[in-house]
C-alpha cells in the first residue's frame, strides 16, 4: 500500500524518523576451566588454586572459540583460576582483562574441607543440618543474594558494552543462578542438577534491556575427555 499523500505546503505526519534500536548485546558468561587439585579441596573462595594444564588447555580453546568474534570486553572473577582463563581469551582479543568482585564464586561453609563431601560430612555429622534447606540454600551465601549482584554485574556490562558483545568469566553457581533468574525461574535447586560444565559459555541475548535468548556451549570440552560427574570442589 501507497503512504498517504501530505496536503501541499504542510509537512507530513508519517515523515521518517531515525531507528535508535540498539542492536543486541551478548553477554558471554564463561566458567573457568578445570583446577589442579590433587587433595580435592573443595576450594570455593579460596585464594591460591590455579589452572591444572587441562585447564590451561581449556582457556586456550576458549580463546579460539571467541577469536573470531569481535569482543569489546573481558571482565573476570578476582580468583586466580578465572583471570587465568580470561587471560588468553583477552590476549587474543588485544584487550586487557579486568576485575570485576560480583563474578566471584558463591561462599559456602565447607570450604576447605579435603575429599569426598560425602565422606566429610559422615566424619563430622554435627554439620548436616547445613543441608536441611536448599532453598536458601543453608550451607552458603542465599541465591538471592547471589543472583543480585550477578545480574548487577551483567547490567553494568551490558550498558558498557551496548550493542556489542563482553566476556565475563566466573564460577558454576553465580553462572547457573544468574541464568535461572534471568529465565525467571525459581532459584531452588541441587547443585548436581547445573548445566554448566568447565569451560562452559552460557550467552545471554538482550534485545535492549530484554532478554531475547539464551545459548549453551562446551567449546572447551575436548580438553577433558573423561568427564568423572559433577565437579564439586567448589568453581
Amino acid at each position: 500500500m501507497r503512504p498517504l499523500a501530505a496536503p501541499r505546503g504542510r509537512a507530513s505526519p508519517f515523515r521518517p524518523t531515525e531507528d535508535r534500536r540498539v542492536p543486541e548485546t551478548r553477554i558471554h558468561l564463561v566458567r573457568h576451566g578445570q583446577v589442579d587439585n590433587p587433595g580435592r579441596v573443595l576450594y570455593g573462595c579460596l585464594p591460591g588454586f590455579n589452572l591444572s594444564s587441562g585447564g590451561r588447555t581449556q582457556a586456550e580453546l576458549l580463546a579460539r572459540h571467541f577469536a573470531a568474534m569481535p569482543l569489546a570486553g573481558v571482565v573476570s572473577s578476582p580468583l586466580e583460576r578465572a583471570q587465568q582463563t580470561a587471560t588468553p581469551i583477552a590476549a587474543v582479543q588485544g584487550l586487557e582483562v579486568e576485575t570485576d568482585v560480583r563474578l566471584i564464586e558463591a561462599g559456602n561453609v565447607f570450604e576447605g574441607a579435603a575429599g569426598s563431601v560425602a565422606w566429610y560430612l559422615l566424619r563430622h555429622p554435627a554439620t548436616w543440618w547445613r543441608l536441611r534447606d536448599p532453598s536458601g540454600p543453608s550451607w552458603g551465601e542465599r541465591n538471592i543474594d547471589l543472583a543480585t549482584r550477578m545480574q548487577d554485574a551483567v547490567a553494568a556490562a551490558r550498558e558498557r558494552f551496548a550493542g556489542g558483545q563482553a566476556v565475563l568469566v566466573s564460577h558454576q553457581a553465580p553462572i547457573w543462578v544468574c541464568r535461572l533468574a534471568f529465565e525467571r525461574r525459581p532459584l531452588t535447586h541441587w547443585p548436581t542438577r547445573r548445566e554448566c560444565a568447565l569451560g562452559s559459555v552460557t550467552t545471554l541475548v538482550f534485545d535492549g534491556d530484554r532478554l531475547a535468548g539464551v545459548h549453551y556451549a562446551e567449546p572447551a570440552a575436548a580438553a577433558l575427555p573423561q568427564r568423572a560427574g559433577p565437579d564439586r570442589a567448589g568453581a
